[in-house]
């Protein structure tokens, strides 16, 4: 029964992370906030699909700098965009608001200002020049950034209050350390596996949601959908630099 539980809410993360069929949800399904703690192992099936596209990108002739660009679409892709199109939200909200309330009113205005504009250039930009710039592209560093940057996506819901009284944040908000539990461990076990340019990552990984969440706090209040989604990006793009560092 735990186990299908479970495997219940794995299916839910993968329904609301990414635009992969995943069936139907059983009667009654599980709430989000108890799917959370499957965030990063969505994570590394997205990042399978963008390593995949990438190595058959250069299979068939292509330069780096273009499979790097493909790969990364292929997880935009799969994941609808849904973590730029947070990104992209939350910077125009923290660049443009006049005040709190003012920041998250931004924010969920679908237009996209100049400061997402530039966040989302600078998000694309940076870790495919980072992957197109390292000799070799190993499938766990796909992971460990993909993992990783959702395992971060945790410890900001962990740690910041909702800042909203309804939205994506806060039906995946609450406090629970267990969940917390799984998605450390696999970030542990990858990034064992790449080596010292993994833990370089993992540091600047913490470092930027550590950024991002006292941000958050101070501009916001707390967290939202957005937040999360900006944590995604941003994480994944320091990851990727991080690694790109040590292993070019």
């Amino acid at each position: 029964m735990r186990l299908r539980q479970r495997a219940s809410e794995a299916q839910l993360a993968l329904i609301l992370l990414t635009r992969l069929p995943a069936g139907r949800l059983p009667d009654p399904a599980p709430d989000l906030a108890a799917a959370r703690w499957a965030y990063p192992f969505v994570g590394a099936i997205v990042s399978l699909a963008g390593w995949l596209v990438h190595q058959l990108s250069l299979g068939i002739g292509l330069g780096p700098a273009a499979a790097a660009l493909a790969a990364f679409a292929a997880m935009a892709f799969v994941t609808g965009a849904l973590h730029h199109d947070g990104l992209a939200d939350f910077a125009d909200g923290i660049g443009g608001g006049r005040d709190r309330a003012h920041r998250l009113e931004i924010m969920r205005d679908s237009r996209i200002g100049s400061y997402g504009a530039l966040a989302l250039i600078f998000a694309v930009g940076l870790p495919v020049a980072a992957v197109a710039g390292m000799a070799r592209v190993p499938l766990a560093a796909f992971l460990l950034a993909g993992v990783a940057s959702r395992f971060a996506m945790l410890g900001v819901i962990e740690a910041l209050p909702p800042a909203r009284g309804d939205g994506l944040g806060r039906m995946t908000g609450g406090r629970d350390w267990r969940h917390l539990v799984p998605g450390a461990l696999l970030c542990l076990a990858i990034a064992t596996l790449v080596g010292a340019a993994g833990w370089a990552a993992l540091v600047a990984v913490a470092a930027t949601a550590a950024a991002i969440a006292i941000t958050a706090r101070r501009k916001l209040g707390g967290q939202t959908g957005d937040v999360l989604g900006a944590t995604q990006i941003a994480c994944e793009c320091a990851g990727w630099l991080a690694l790109a560092a040590l292993r070019a």
